[in-house]
């Protein structure tokens, strides 16, 4: 399989507590195109926009509810190969900012907390070979994973990409 990138070039996240629905544009959502598909998610980096201090408090976690009709990625916001001879795939991953219904993280599966300042600042994680976080399926609470604010703090403008390889 080929790695993939998804990345939203600009967004304000939206500050929410563990088990309270996302707001749409306000984070990023990564699952599973089928039930056993697997992801190896190998980056997460995060780049700040802001113009003022905005200490941001970024988790990346598992979802406890899962996004339901995931709407469109709009302009500015892509989900790539990145290697232009990669294959189709037969269940294509599914990345998000938007749904219908509203993904809601998980209280206890919490994977990263990744709080930077976005006046500037940047957070780039790396997994260790074979220490990737890994995605199973598309159901909660395995199959699903967001980049998203936890309350507290000033959540500032950022960039952010989140490097993943289907398996």
């Amino acid at each position: 399989m080929a790695k993939r990138s998804f990345k939203v070039s600009t967004f304000t996240p939206v500050a929410v507590a563990d088990t309270v629905a996302f707001t749409d544009g306000g984070y990023m959502g990564l699952m599973g195109g089928s039930g056993t598909q697997r992801l190896a998610i190998s980056e997460v980096y995060m780049g700040g926009q802001a113009t003022v201090s905005s200490p941001t408090i970024m988790l990346l976690s598992r979802d406890s509810t899962v996004q339901g009709t995931p709407t469109a990625l709009g302009a500015g916001n892509s989900d790539a190969a990145l290697d232009p001879a990669t294959a189709a795939l037969a269940a294509q991953p599914v990345a998000f900012v938007a749904s219908t219904t509203k993904p809601q993280r998980a209280a206890t599966l919490g994977l990263l907390n990744l709080s930077f300042n976005a006046f500037g600042g940047i957070v780039r994680w790396l997994a260790a070979p074979g220490s990737e976080i890994g995605i199973l399926g598309n159901t909660a609470s395995r199959g699903e994973v967001s980049l998203s604010a936890y309350t507290g703090g000033t959540p500032g403008l950022m960039g952010a990409h989140i490097i993943y390889e289907p398996l």
